[in-house]
């Protein structure tokens, strides 16, 4: 169902954790983890965003690929505020995946709960599972899985 992602998001992720998060890190996409299976007849992909304003979410679908891009802002604080500690990442955060031909990607449904973003993709009807009659020499007929 899922073809691939993007290649060199370990890379990144590696990279983030060595170097740690600085200032040039608002300019740069980063990547999100993620969750996807197959549940019954659709694929769900679970994507973390926490502390993102659902309002700061982008998704979008361009043949097979699914893109989402959010944006995690700084929290407002008043003028007389000295930030102590500051390790959540803020900036843009963007993640692709390249979806197979057997989802049905007209009929997508997202939610969004608890910092979670939730993708639903049906398995398109010409790839589910049915059931093809044999026609014997004696007439009879059978069914058989396909």
């Amino acid at each position: 169902m899922l073809m691939r992602t993007d290649p060199f998001r370990e890379l990144d992720r590696l990279a983030q954790q060595v170097f740690g998060n600085t200032a040039a890190t608002w300019s740069r996409p980063s990547t999100m983890p993620i969750d996807a299976y197959r549940s019954g007849d659709e694929f769900v992909v679970a994507f973390d965003l926490p502390g993102v304003s659902p309002d700061a979410i982008e998704l979008d679908v361009e043949r097979n690929v699914l893109t989402v891009k959010a944006e995690r802002r700084p929290l407002a604080t008043g003028d007389n505020v000295e930030m102590q500690v500051s390790e959540r990442p803020l900036g843009a955060f963007s993640r692709q995946l390249f979806l197979g031909e057997s989802l049905d990607t007209d009929n997508i449904h997202a939610s969004y709960d608890a910092g979670v973003l939730t993708v639903r993709i049906p398995v398109a009807e010409q790839a589910k599972p049915r059931k093809i009659a044999i026609e014997g020499t004696d007439n009879s007929r059978k069914e058989i899985n396909a």
